[in-house]
């Protein structure tokens, strides 16, 4: 298999270090990935998705990219790779820019140097030890009028852009970047693993109608809100399907193991009480939820987005977790299912694989980009500064 016609997706995550290779298939008009290899390997070395022991973090990387040279065929020498954890957060921030052209018609220029100015806008307590890996224009005004959809063509002296910016940690970025390039594989861009995500995910429709994404990890929840079809907030915080687990342990008196077992439905032999065990775990999944009811309510959106929460990551995979999440927000719920893409074999088949597989999404339109609008302008540093101008619009 030519690697010209591969894409590959590593995500890093706290408990799994996952890899997805995907082949170029053209379906009509547009490519779109078909799985071809998959490798996992336990994480060590990662706390809260930040590396702690790159010695560690490094052997786990090698170990998923053997699985999926061996399962794909392919030798691995470039890839996408995901950033989330507690590094990751969202602002808002506005810019202001005089049109500079003689005819005062607005050029690619003046939106650029409006989204330069929205970024020097940004507080310094928000900036400060970070880097930006996304901006998002949400709204542009021309002369103080709003405009509807792209600036560009249209007249007037001032234009104004409010947008949205997705920051990191600088040193978590440089740790997870050169944690796999010592393994001797290119890091061709960083993408925010909720955004990454959102490609497997979330449907137009529901980005259009307004949504919020919900990933419980291991030990974050990553929460991201989409409305006319962009993300407007994100934001993590350190709770996730580790505390489920140390909650069963504690109540239970049982073996953390055992505990893990149970909440996952696999049959141990441990005889627990089912009331018991369904209020530990709808103690703590009332945590999450009030933990994503409080962001909605910051921003304005509890109880007020019409395609509801999706929920996807590991924690995904309890029982009767979209009733629950649709009792608690008042809002509609489902849970990714990824069964559908990828080979028969392939053990890619829930949502704990959206992140990588949406990795391979956006690294096979590198070069079509027109079909998903990723464009790289504005990149500022090697390690990425995507700026998806034509995908996120108003």
């Amino acid at each position: 298999m030519s690697i010209n016609n591969t894409t590959v997706g590593i995500d890093i995550g706290t408990c799994y270090t996952k890899v997805v290779v995907a082949e170029k298939v053209k379906n009509k008009k547009r490519y779109f990935p078909r799985i071809v290899g998959t490798g996992v390997a336990e994480s060590r070395g990662i706390r809260h998705g930040y590396i702690v022991n790159p010695a560690e973090a490094q052997r786990s990387i090698k170990e998923a990219l053997r699985q999926a040279e061996r399962s794909s065929g392919v030798k691995i020498s470039r890839a996408f790779t995901s950033i989330g954890g507690m590094g990751l957060q969202g602002v808002m921030s506005t810019g202001k820019t005089v049109v500079s052209s003689a005819d005062i018609e607005v050029k690619e220029t003046d939106i650029k140097s409006a989204m330069e100015a929205s970024e020097s806008q940004i507080a310094p307590s928000a900036s400060s030890n970070r880097k930006i890996i996304h901006a998002i224009p949400l709204e542009y005004k021309l002369d103080g009028q709003n405009v509807l959809g792209n600036p560009l063509g249209l007249k007037g002296g001032s234009l104004e852009v409010r947008s949205f910016f997705i920051t990191c940690l600088e040193h978590h970025i440089n740790d997870i970047v050169e944690s796999i390039e010592a393994t001797g594989v290119e890091v061709v861009d960083t993408i925010a693993s909720p955004i990454a995500s959102s490609f497997v995910s979330l449907t137009k429709p529901q980005k259009i109608a307004g949504c919020v994404l919900a990933d419980i990890g291991a030990e974050t929840l990553s929460v991201v809100v989409f409305e006319n079809n962009i993300p407007i907030s994100l934001e993590v915080s350190p709770i996730g399907g580790t505390d489920i687990t140390n909650d069963i342990a504690l109540g239970l008196k049982i073996p953390l193991e055992e505990a893990e077992k149970i909440k996952l439905g696999t049959i141990t032999s441990t005889s627990v009480s089912k009331q018991k065990l369904d209020e530990i775990i709808s103690a703590r999944l009332t945590d999450i939820f009030e933990t994503i009811i409080s962001h909605l309510k910051k921003i304005n959106r509890h109880e007020l987005l019409p395609a509801g929460i999706i929920i996807t990551g590991g924690g995904s995979g309890l029982s009767s977790i979209e009733d629950r999440a649709k009792e608690k927000l008042n809002l509609p719920s489902s849970v990714v299912s990824l069964s559908s893409i990828g080979r028969r074999d392939s053990p890619l088949s829930d949502s704990r694989w959206s992140v990588a597989y949406g990795l391979c999404i956006i690294g096979l339109n590198e070069e079509e980009s027109e079909s998903l609008g990723l464009t790289s302008i504005l990149q500022k540093t090697r390690f990425g500064f995507i700026s998806w101008l034509k995908q996120f619009l108003p």
